[in-house]
């Protein structure tokens, strides 16, 4: 694949809008998954290639579909915004929502593509700093670089597959409660919870949930800080034993929080993968045990 030839790049961003939209395992903004098969769940990846192409390998996932490989499902997450950017200040992290796409749009029912708060913040137009670098603004500056005057038609596309993400996804009966493992790249802040409508889940979420600290998307990828009171309230709204979340910095590659979520890291160098049979069910102790380093 060609992504830095722009109708490539827009034929596979939309082909993959639409298999996130349409995939037969989509609720609302949520991914169901079900046994049998397995689940490779990943903390954030911020256009580490290395590191992409290494869970694409662990998944069997690789573009077209092979037969003699049946894949895992995959969780990815905040792909985009990379901390060390490769010249003159432009991020070519776009190439990381390509990959995604065109992965999603070969695997419809398997890779599962999470919104976070990088790419809310891109399609929005929000200020991220990171090494004194506006990300967002880099994020566009490499877009105009490659795509020229196709730069307004490529973004357009990367909107469209930013916009068609789920907030979770969700594994039926995965805990060993009986309740549900949910996936999502973070939770509501407690200070905010009270604004938060618990069922975006059910229903797609819109531009009003994106509205900075008022709306349910924006609020559910942007919360820090979780205490157990908060992760008992979701928990018991959403029927959930466990929440496996992205977005705080787990400098081990994981990190327990409270008796019910546990945060996976994938885009440092003790970056880590989670590897779980959806046969067997699980808490937060046996999926904590079950990490994996990304390389050995």
């Amino acid at each position: 694949m060609n992504i830095r030839d722009a109708d490539t790049v827009i034929d596979t961003l939309l082909r993959g809008a639409h298999a996130n939209m349409h995939a037969k395992c989509r609720r609302g903004s949520t991914d169901q998954i079900a046994p049998p098969g397995e689940l490779i769940a990943l903390g954030d990846l911020h256009d580490n290639p290395r590191h992409f192409a290494r869970v694409l390998d662990l998944a069997a996932i690789d573009p077209p579909p092979s037969a003699a490989d049946t894949p895992a499902h995959l969780l990815l997450q905040e792909l985009i915004h990379p901390d060390e950017l490769e010249f003159e200040n432009l991020d070519y992290s776009y190439r990381a929502l390509v990959r995604a796409a065109s992965a999603k749009a070969a695997f419809p029912e398997h890779v599962h593509t999470l919104l976070a708060n990088h790419e809310l913040a891109q399609i929005a137009g929000a200020g991220i700093v990171k090494n004194g670098m506006n990300v967002v603004k880099a994020f566009n500056a490499g877009v105009h670089h490659l795509f020229a005057d196709r730069a307004g038609d490529v973004t357009s596309a990367i909107n469209t597959f930013i916009r068609s993400m789920p907030l979770a996804v969700r594994w039926k009966h995965g805990c060993t409660d009986g309740r549900d493992v949910l996936c999502a790249h973070s939770l509501p802040a407690p200070e905010l919870l009270e604004r938060f409508d618990t069922s975006i889940l059910d229903r797609q979420w819109t531009d009003d949930d994106a509205i900075p600290r008022r709306g349910s998307a924006h609020l559910m990828v942007w919360g820090r800080a979780h205490d157990q009171a908060t992760l008992s309230t979701l928990a018991d709204a959403w029927n959930v034993g466990l929440f496996l979340l992205g977005h705080e910095k787990a400098e081990h590659g994981a990190l327990p929080v409270g008796d019910n979520a546990l945060v996976l890291n994938t885009d440092h160098a003790r970056a880590i993968y989670l590897p779980l049979d959806l046969a067997c069910a699980v808490d937060q102790q046996s999926a904590w045990r079950a990490v994996r380093p990304l390389f050995d």
